[in-house]
């Protein structure tokens, strides 16, 4: 290896720093399946850094579709959606999404993150701005550097600076505002009735990315444009199905000459393998028990409010702007997050760790996330076991139980 291309790897000695001191906190293997209680290392661990909302992931329905579609069309598709990886499955699944987020149509990537690279790459050019959130997902970062536009952030949920942002971009170019619908890190949801106001003054177009937001909010779980009740406002509507949708794949809805587009020009898409079989189906098999089936998305909320109520009346720093079952634990120190994390997991409890560069060095947090299949038994315990491994930490807690 030369040594310029050796010294891209100089960013290993942080890593190797946390695996020398035990604390290294990534890559950890479940043997078992995504659920309250997950299997590491032959022990039982509470999960709470699981992105699988209504705790669908084991849900015999789904587990059913998936293995019927396999016994029906193998495990995959060999080959693209464009060629021949197109299944009677993958339309069905395609009609069935843009009904439920309120679109004429829709199409279905293999991954969340391709669903942003393809659509953010393909709808506008040289001579167009994509405007962003400075907290928005990596996907869709790198889709907007792909789209060769030229690219511009503003504050955070900051509409005064977004308005600054519109007030001095032409008008005769494509002004697209892509934004998270609730922010995976800090669960706060985005201000979309302002965003669309100000679209309408400037002219611009609006996609949302609802990776977080479907089966948390909006009707039957439709999502932050359905929460607001601003569906038609919303051009583009995009959502993963490795959370709530107990899957692994992505989607973009939008009005059917944008979708059909998108088919010919998203090169994720084009030149890509399709989205498995199993995966589509158990996407479809999701679907219908959210939306049959409200009682997951209550007592989802429901234990949002008591983990959210629990750990404030413990004293942790839980911020003032989640407002979804993603609750932010600040630490603000990187390795102390890393050894409580570590210390954590020992105690029998799974957490994620949030360092740069996904949050700015003085807001590292623990990621507590809840599943509509947490017991208030489950809870207690992890909130328990977190209050001690702050002791340990020597992080005082403002106590007030």
């Amino acid at each position: 290896m030369s040594k310029m291309l050796r010294s891209k790897m100089a960013g290993l000695a942080r890593v190797n720093s946390t695996k020398e001191k035990g604390i290294y906190p990534y890559f950890r293997p479940i043997s078992s399946c995504q659920d309250t209680e997950v299997m590491i290392n032959g022990k039982k661990v509470l999960m709470f850094g699981s992105n699988s909302y209504l705790g669908l992931t084991s849900h015999p329905k789904v587990k059913e579709a998936a293995i019927k579609a396999i016994e029906k069309y193998g495990t995959g598709c060999a080959g693209s959606r464009f060629l021949n990886g197109t299944l009677d499955l993958h339309l069905e699944l395609e009609h069935k999404l843009a009904q439920f987020v309120g679109k004429e149509s829709a199409i279905v990537f293999s991954t969340g993150f391709q669903a942003n690279l393809g659509v953010l790459s393909s709808i506008t050019g040289r001579n167009d701005y994509i405007l962003l959130d400075e907290l928005d997902h990596a996907s869709i970062i790198d889709g907007s550097r792909l789209s060769f536009s030229k690219v511009i952030k503003y504050r955070h949920n900051n509409m005064d600076d977004l308005e600054a942002k519109l007030q001095a971009l032409p008008q005769s170019s494509i002004r697209l505002i892509a934004v998270d619908g609730v922010f995976s890190m800090e669960g706060d949801i985005v201000r979309l009735p302002e965003i669309v106001s100000l679209a309408d003054s400037y002219g611009a177009n609006i996609m949302v990315d609802d990776a977080h937001g479907l089966g948390v909010i909006g009707h039957q779980g439709a999502g932050t444009a359905s929460h607001f009740g601003l569906t038609d406002k919303v051009d583009l509507i995009m959502g993963t199905f490795s959370k709530s949708l107990a899957s692994l794949g992505g989607f973009i809805a939008g009005d059917g000459d944008m979708i059909e587009h998108l088919k010919h020009t998203a090169r994720s898409l084009i030149f890509s393998a399709s989205m498995t079989p199993a995966s589509a189906a158990s996407v479809i098999a999701a679907l219908e028990i959210m939306t049959t089936e409200p009682e997951h998305i209550r007592r989802l909320w429901d234990n949002t409010h008591y983990a959210r109520t629990l750990l404030q009346e413990y004293g942790f720093d839980t911020g003032d702007v989640s407002e979804t079952p993603i609750i932010p634990i600040y630490i603000r120190n990187e390795e102390q997050v890393f050894h409580i994390t570590r210390n954590l997991l020992d105690e029998g409890v799974f957490v994620n760790p949030v360092v740069p560069p996904a949050v700015s060095p003085d807001a590292t947090l623990i990621r507590f996330s809840l599943m509509a299949t947490h017991t208030f038994s489950q809870i207690e315990t992890a909130v328990e076991k977190l209050s001690e491994a702050f002791t340990q930490a020597g992080i005082p807690l403002k106590v007030k139980i």
